[in-house]
């Protein structure tokens, strides 16, 4: 077994907004009951580039990790417990964390999404590119709106899309969590709900999770003059839902293709987390939740 399964990763900057991240991510960790790397990147120079084994950089890269340390330490206000891992990364904060998906082993990334006071100045398009390169899970996170519950998940779906990966981590979070699942999809057509085809396909999504006796409904949203995307964010504000699971495209990891405008607006436009599924996960077993 890798010594990274049943485990988070995520990035924490030593600053206000680091803080405010680690309170997040350990509401995550504890409630999921699941090991927490965190990952302090720092910029590097062209030495350490190239010999990051030099015994003056190992000297520097162990005085970065005790200052994260430090600053860890101080966060919590009490030792750091052992399900929490520091880690240190050198070189650009996106790259490294593409880098460490790749590494294998975590269940799920989470980053920080937020707007506004972001002091890695981190983009919209900073935040879309790394879920759509990331090689295991992402969990996109804002600061400016924690959650300390979730009892209430939104889980849209396409026609076209796979839901196996979906149907794992829905059974996951909402047995976790207790939460109920509200299988949602909007539709443009002018037909009844029950004749189409996204009905009939979240049909099937519900019953395999009420089988797994997690509580589930079916919404059809009929939207005429409105986007999908904004009347599916409308239906998580109207809910009060604590968080959304989506699939990007499976795809995306290998041809570049980005994760594009549905998944990316609802990433960045819906306040609550947002757990991206797509690239390249590991087999889960749904009898192992």
């Amino acid at each position: 077994m890798n010594y990274r399964s049943n485990s988070i990763l995520t990035h924490i900057p030593q600053n206000r907004d680091g803080e405010r991240i680690l309170i997040q991510a350990l509401f995550f960790a504890n409630a999921l009951n699941m090991r927490i790397f965190l990952l302090d990147v720092i910029k590097s120079g062209p030495a350490f580039l190239h010999n990051p084994k030099s015994k003056r950089n190992q000297i520097r890269h162990q005085g970065a990790l005790n200052k994260f340390t430090k600053f860890v330490k101080k966060s919590l206000g009490t030792d750091i417990p052992n399900n929490i891992i520091l880690r240190i990364g050198w070189g650009k904060i996106i790259n490294t964390l593409i880098a460490e998906s790749e590494r294998g082993g975590y269940d799920f990334v989470m980053i920080d999404k937020s707007k506004h006071a972001n002091n890695e100045h981190f983009t919209p398009a900073d935040i879309s590119r790394y879920v759509s390169k990331s090689y295991c899970p992402v969990l996109s996170v804002n600061k400016e709106y924690p959650v300390n519950e979730i009892k209430s998940i939104v889980v849209p779906i396409d026609i076209t899309q796979q839901t196996k990966k979906r149907l794992y981590w829905a059974t996951f979070f909402a047995k976790r969590f207790h939460a109920k699942i509200h299988i949602v999809s909007a539709l443009h057509i002018n037909i009844e709900e029950r004749k189409s085809l996204a009905y009939k396909n979240a049909e099937k999504l519900k019953k395999m999770l009420e089988k797994r006796d997690i509580e589930c409904e079916v919404k059809i949203l009929n939207v005429h003059n409105q986007e999908k995307h904004t009347a599916i964010l409308n239906y998580i504000e109207e809910i009060n839902a604590g968080m959304v699971i989506i699939r990007t495209h499976h795809e995306s990891r290998f041809t570049g293709k980005k994760i594009g405008k549905f998944v990316s607006t609802i990433v960045h436009g819906c306040k609550k987390p947002v757990f991206t599924v797509g690239g390249v996960t590991q087999q889960y077993d749904l009898d192992d939740i």
